[in-house]
Formats: C-alpha cells, structure tokens, sequence
C-alpha cells in the first residue's frame, strides 16, 4: 500500500511538474500568436524561421548559441535562415547572404562575414568589398558576383522581404515556428530562452499533428 501511494505521489507531483513547464510560456508574453499564419515551404514539417542581419550585435552574440542547436534539431523540425529587409544596407547585406545560401558555402563563410562586421571594421558597403571578403575564405570571386546579381537570388530577396512583413517584425533577431509564433531574445527572456521558447513552440505542433 505504501508503495503504492509513494507511486501515485511521484506520477501526481510528475503530471504537476509537466503542467508547470507546458504553461511557462504564454502567448502575448514570451511569444505572440500571429492572427494570419504564414504558409511554410513543407507543412510535413515543423518549419522554425530565424530572421537575422549580418550587422545586427545581437544576431552576432546569438550565433554562437542557435548553431549548436540547430545541429541537433530532429528531422521532424525544417530551420531556415532568412534576412531581414529593412532598406538600404539591410537589403544588400540580405543579398549577400542570399548568394552564399545559393552557392551552398560552408558556415565557416557566414562565421567570417560577422567577423569581418563586427571586429574587423569591415562594413561591407559594396558587392566588390562582399566579394574580396568571402574571396579571401575559400568562395570563388566571379560566381559570388554572378550568384549575387542574378535573378535567382534577387527574386529570393523580394520573397524574404514578403515574409518580413508577413511575420509583422520589426527587429532582429526574431525567430518564428511554423508560420504562426513569433518571439524574440527580448520576449524570450534572453538567448537560451528564446530556444526554450523555440522548442516548447515545437512540441506544441507536433502534440497537434
């Protein structure tokens, strides 16, 4: 009898725990519940945006926590990448990113472009200061200034700048699951509750497949 009791206390106090965590976050507190959903490219899939710039301070301190997890993240999960569109070196810099995504560069390329941003001085105003940059880390010149100017990829950022307005942001980095919930570092509580957020979000999906 007394194991018996001592084992409906450990499932009650284990069921309570899970009820703790699955209302920790809330919508309109650490994340917000878009009214129009956005579609994502695979509904197979749990789809997990992160909207970023090169020259954003906080995506740079972000990049280090959000690789790690994005290596782990199950087959289930589709993460994508896309730039933030707000004009003038925002629009360039997404370009950018947009061609090195075409030409399949390693991450140790994108490493090197917030590098250069960030602790070089490096703001890269031009194609041809891009080019010398992602040169100088193993991409070949010529077919980065191809990838850059072609239709392919101006017509991907005219797609990017879309989903910005789709998904009502208005900073960066934000990160959004699904289509339907956005948050932010802010919203978040700082970085690693920002992937707490991600991944309860994700599990809120699944459960609801």
């Amino acid at each position: 009898m007394r194991k018996f009791m001592l084992s409906a206390i450990i499932v009650t106090a284990s069921l309570f725990g899970l009820s703790v965590q699955a209302a920790e976050f809330q919508a309109g507190k650490e994340y917000v519940e878009l009214k129009a959903p956005v579609p994502v490219a695979d509904p197979s899939k749990i789809e997990v945006v992160e909207l970023f710039w090169y020259g954003c301070p906080h995506c740079y301190q972000f990049e280090p926590i959000i690789n790690p997890w994005v290596e782990q993240l199950p087959d289930d999960v589709d993460f994508k990448r896309i730039p933030a569109m707000f004009g003038g070196a925002w629009n360039l810099h997404g370009q950018m990113f947009l061609a090195l995504e075409s030409m399949n560069v390693e991450q140790s390329v994108h490493d090197a472009v917030f590098n250069a941003y960030h602790n070089q001085g490096n703001k890269l105003e031009t194609p041809e200061k891009m080019a010398d940059l992602v040169a100088s880390n193993g991409v070949d010149r010529e077919a980065f200034l191809k990838a850059f100017n072609s239709f392919g990829v101006k017509s991907r950022a005219e797609q990017a700048k879309k989903l910005g307005m789709a998904y009502q942001i208005t900073g960066v980095p934000v990160m959004v699951v699904n289509g339907k919930y956005r948050f932010d570092i802010g919203s978040a509580g700082g970085p690693q509750r920002a992937l707490e957020v991600a991944d309860f979000l994700i599990e809120k999906e699944r459960a609801a497949r």
